[in-house]
């Protein structure tokens, strides 16, 4: 089929943010793929606001509570701080949701959420994991080296990798064999001499209390080591320079980005020329974002319609489209649990698997129930899968849970005011769903959409849209 103009910056503002917001719908078929790249690319400049969530948490961390030393804690005193710094992390969770629903800077926000799954880190401390999400979010669109480096400095990550038990004379390989397997070359890539050589290289790699990066000479080993090929005197930033080095670190990352933002199904040819410009590029990550999102084979019919939004890709498109106020925002963090993807709580250090590994015929159901539950305050008794770090003691056993949405339908109801009442269902359908309308069963979906009223038609067709297969893909 011809791609038209809207339908292609409907999948641009998918791929390379959350969806279009309901105040988009009018403007989608008034400027090119280019121009509007470039206004996300220039709404992403503007200055980063750090999500802050753990102070209180800090303080505690540092001073101990109600003023006891943290050394000098009762096991309940200890207790009640881990389950506090997990209540921050929910509250970081929340937080970093809106921002991802209410930001004009989508096209970071959507490229922080690749690194957050490619930097896969569960750390039930809030305060590191504050501040790797701050370091992610400041360098999404940078330059990958220097990524790369702060994350590998984070305390977060130090502390998930176990690299604060690297010591000369008793190296750990974790940290080494994660940086080298999942965050640059790939497995298969390099030998297991290279891994237990740069474990020795990242030796006295530590952090403070407080998540401060120390380095530690005194049990660093100054011994020579062999990686890849080189041989030297080398510490933990040669070891990251030296896997930068190798072209195969572009083509791995590449690869990656090209599964998340474009299609699962890899173009070899496409990501070898992607891969050749970043690596040519010194691993400028907005450079090779441009390539990809200016490039007509990414408006290509095989590649609309392809992706299996992630829940919080879902999630989040949902509000931008149906813009609401939540009295119980804890809810969100329920409906992330049931669909598998709780941000912080990466499954392992792979991080989340993504495509079609999201849907399978339970939770394609509830998917397609969501955007009905949040409109009318259904209670949903689906039972989530159980994860200690995240039960805080209360189990899964969460029943009757209602999304108390107050739902302002007014910008849909403008946007949609000079269309047709004949031509809406079809018109809302365009905007709904990344795939050809032109044929789809109007009649089918008309028996479930309220035709009191035209306030009541556009909402319900609207709802009624969301709760599709078409609706699950982008």
């Amino acid at each position: 089929m011809a791609i038209s103009v809207q339908l292609k910056n409907q999948h641009l503002l998918w791929r390379a943010g959350f969806g279009p917001a309901v105040e988009q719908w009018g403007d989608l078929s008034k400027t090119t793929p280019v121009k509007l790249y470039e206004a996300l690319e220039k709404a992403s400049k503007k200055e980063l606001l750090p999500l802050k969530v753990a102070s209180n948490f800090v303080e505690g961390l540092m001073n101990g509570v109600d003023g006891v030393r943290r050394t000098e804690m009762t096991k309940e005193q200890a207790q009640a701080m881990q389950k506090k710094s997990r209540e921050e992390i929910r509250n970081l969770n929340l937080e970093w949701l809106d921002e991802m629903v209410n930001s004009e800077q989508q096209l970071r926000e959507k490229v922080a959420l690749f690194w957050h799954g490619h930097f896969a880190c569960r750390n039930l401390n809030a305060l590191y994991q504050q501040e790797l999400l701050q370091v992610i979010r400041a360098n999404a669109l940078g330059n990958f080296g220097t990524l790369l480096k702060e994350v590998s400095r984070s305390a977060a990550m130090l502390a998930f990798l176990n690299n604060q038990q690297n010591r000369k004379q008793k190296p750990n390989e974790n940290f080494a064999r994660e940086v080298m397997e999942l965050f640059t070359m790939g497995r298969g890539n390099y030998t297991e001499k290279d891994i237990k050589e740069a474990a020795r290289a990242f030796t006295g790699w530590q952090f403070k209390l407080n998540g401060e990066f120390i380095f530690r000479p005194a049990i660093h080993d100054d011994g020579l080591k062999t990686v890849l090929g080189k041989t030297g005197n080398f510490d933990g930033d040669d070891i990251l320079d030296l896997l930068l080095e190798q072209r195969q670190t572009a083509v791995y990352l590449t690869k990656k980005l090209y599964r998340f933002f474009v299609n699962e199904q890899v173009d070899e040819k496409h990501v070898q020329w992607l891969a050749d410009r970043f690596f040519k590029s010194g691993y400028e990550i907005k450079a090779l974002l441009k390539d990809i999102f200016t490039s007509d084979w990414f408006y290509e019919e095989k590649n609309i319609g392809s992706h299996v939004k992630s829940p919080v890709e879902l999630l989040v498109g949902i509000r931008r489209a149906m813009p609401m106020q939540i009295a119980n925002e804890d809810a969100q963090l329920y409906l992330q649990k049931i669909l598998g993807q709780v941000l912080f709580y990466p499954p392992n250090v792979a991080g989340w698997p993504g495509g079609f590994n999201w849907i399978d015929s339970s939770s394609l159901m509830f998917r397609m129930r969501i955007p009905q539950l949040v409109a009318t305050k259904e209670a949903f008794n689906i039972k989530a899968k159980s994860d200690d770090d995240q039960e805080m003691g209360r189990g899964n056993k969460l029943p009757g849970r209602v999304v108390e949405t107050t739902i302002n339908w007014e910008p849909a109801n403008k946007q949609l005011e000079k269309v047709k009442r004949e031509e809406l269902l079809q018109h809302i359908a365009s905007l709904m769903w990344q795939t050809n309308t032109g044929k789809f069963n109007k009649a089918m979906v008309e028996k479930f959409v309220d035709a009191s009223s035209r306030e009541r038609y556009i909402q319900t067709s609207i709802i009624q849209l969301m709760c599709t297969p078409e609706y699950q893909m982008c």
